[in-house]
């Protein structure tokens, strides 16, 4: 098992109990113990998790990253004022992208005033606009991965690499300057290069907690991205460096 396996893994265990052993994560992965704690340390040196005796917890900090679910269902007022600024963008009969995630599902709420052409792999966002007369829309198959509302694999894959956007709305784990957009699944990874590579505009949805944070796979350096819509609370010194690479950041009130 690769290593980037075995961390995938232990994250996703520690997304589900909280707490992981050293012990029982050597018996899951088949590795010595010694290999285990390895593993703890990086992933603590990048502040996903934090080592306790005899195996590791997650990290106590209101902007950590872990648990997914967590953090997925908080800062709603946050990811509504970044969808209303992120539909601004939009023009009448653009065709856009639509990446799942909270964030874009917000947005997905906010079409329908005029007619747009929406293509997404998501399950959430296409039940959404599923009934709004103004939007066209296509949806990617696939299979579902996990507990995940959206579908990916070959033939996801397939439809995609026949099409071109005018703009792609994607989402992150984390945002670093230095280590770029990062998600911890690799599928997941793999699937936003490939709608990256197909649009003519990239915009990241990004709200400032996700912002100086690192997951564990990068998808996309920070030069790759067009603009990113995020709020007004995002970090001063963050803003600067930004601004300082002639990226167009937009800050929504909130």
């Amino acid at each position: 098992m690769l290593a980037v396996e075995r961390h995938e893994l232990i994250l996703e265990q520690l997304d589900k109990h909280k707490i992981i052993k050293v012990s029982e994560l050597s018996k899951l992965l088949e590795v010595t113990e010694k290999t285990v704690r390895g593993d703890l340390e990086l992933l603590e040196n990048r502040g996903i998790l934090k080592r306790i005796h005899g195996g590791a917890v997650l990290v106590e900090d209101e902007g950590r990253i872990l648990p997914i679910a967590e953090r997925q269902s908080g800062h709603g007022d946050v990811k509504l004022a970044i969808a209303r600024a992120a539909v601004e963008l939009i023009k009448p009969n653009d065709t856009i992208l639509m990446d799942g995630g909270s964030t874009t599902i917000a947005l997905a709420e906010l079409l329908g005033d005029f007619p747009i052409t929406v293509i997404t792999n998501d399950l959430k966002i296409a039940n959404i606009l599923l009934h709004k007369n103004n939007v066209q829309l296509m949806v990617l198959g696939g299979t579902r991965i996990d507990s995940s509302s959206s579908l990916m694999g070959a033939q996801a894959t397939e439809m995609l690499k026949r099409m071109r956007v005018n703009r792609l709305y994607i989402g992150t784990t984390g945002v670093s300057i230095e280590h770029g957009l990062t998600v911890f699944n690799s599928i997941h990874a793999d699937w936003k290069k490939q709608i990256i590579a197909s649009a003519n505009h990239i915009t990241l949805l990004a709200d400032s907690t996700k912002f100086e944070k690192v997951a564990l796979i990068q998808f996309a350096s920070i030069n790759e991205i067009d603009e990113i819509v995020t709020d007004t609370r995002l970090d001063d010194a963050v803003k600067l460096k930004l601004n300082g690479m002639n990226l167009k950041v937009l800050l929504a009130k909130i």
